[in-house]
């Protein structure tokens, strides 16, 4: 079933790329977002592909169904075909495609897919989390899931312990966030602040390249169900504000509130 969701991602990427080296019109959706033909294209693709499961599928450029409907569901997909619009547009390759499976609200399994970098990321329920370079090439040799699994690096890698890092804007911070920054330089002396588009944010975390990222601004469930998914499954705690309540999901809201990514 992650099998699908894989290869959704991946052929989900390869529709962006197509539309990644031409001269294409970016729409603005009434949230006042940005919208490509990329982000149609990776969308037709990864329903197309997991259609198939017959698991509900909650994508950000789909038909977005009422609370009445969706509360009934135990499990679903919940897809970001193009996370990184803006990023997309400038064309400085932080963009992802995101499905996650979501279960009685918690995000167990999730593919972050990186087209520009050709990498995969994977959290996987009850086998963790895995970082898998030069994808294309990898996949067309594998076997099944675990080969698949046993050609990436399982996450969190060995990183630089030298120096707590925290996720964040190096030009602009909240006021919110500059006073976690302060907290955090009180608890660990000097921080890093490393800046990554995206998706890519919790990355960090899961893969051990950050120790923690405060997000005090929107965002929506399917912007971090796979990036929350696959830093569960590499250990990380993932929780609101307060440190203390699980991010949940298939809220009748579909705004998440702000949240803090830890290892």
């Amino acid at each position: 079933m992650i099998e699908q969701a894989i290869k959704g991602a991946y052929e989900g990427g390869l529709e962006i790329l197509k539309v990644y080296g031409t001269e294409f019109t970016v729409d603005v959706k009434a949230d006042k977002s940005p919208l490509t033909e990329a982000d149609r294209r990776a969308h037709n693709k990864i329903m197309e592909l997991l259609e198939g499961t017959g698991i509900p599928i909650l994508s950000e450029e789909g038909k977005h169904l009422p609370f009445e409907e969706r509360k009934a569901w135990n499990e679903f997909w919940l897809v970001d075909p193009l996370d990184g619009t803006k990023e997309f547009v400038k064309r400085n390759g932080e963009f992802t495609v995101n499905i996650a499976l979501i279960r009685n609200g918690v995000p167990v399994s999730g593919v972050i897919y990186v087209p520009v970098k050709d990498e995969m990321y994977l959290g996987i329920e009850g086998k963790g989390a895995f970082k898998i370079d030069n994808y294309s090439a990898v996949h067309v040799s594998h076997s099944d899931l675990a080969d698949l699994l046993s050609k990436g690096d399982k996450l969190p890698k060995e990183g630089d312990k030298t120096k707590f890092k925290m996720v964040g804007s190096r030009s602009h911070m909240s006021d919110e966030t500059l006073e976690y920054f302060e907290k955090m330089k009180q608890q660990h002396g000097d921080v890093e602040v490393v800046s990554m588009g995206s998706s890519l944010k919790l990355c960090l975390v899961a893969e051990g390249v950050a120790d923690v990222y405060p997000r005090f601004a929107p965002t929506m469930e399917w912007d971090t169900g796979a990036g929350d998914a696959i830093a569960r499954n590499a250990g990380c705690v993932v929780t609101e504000k307060d440190e203390v309540t699980p991010l949940l999901y298939n809220k009748e809201n579909l705004l998440n509130p702000w949240f803090i990514v830890k290892r």
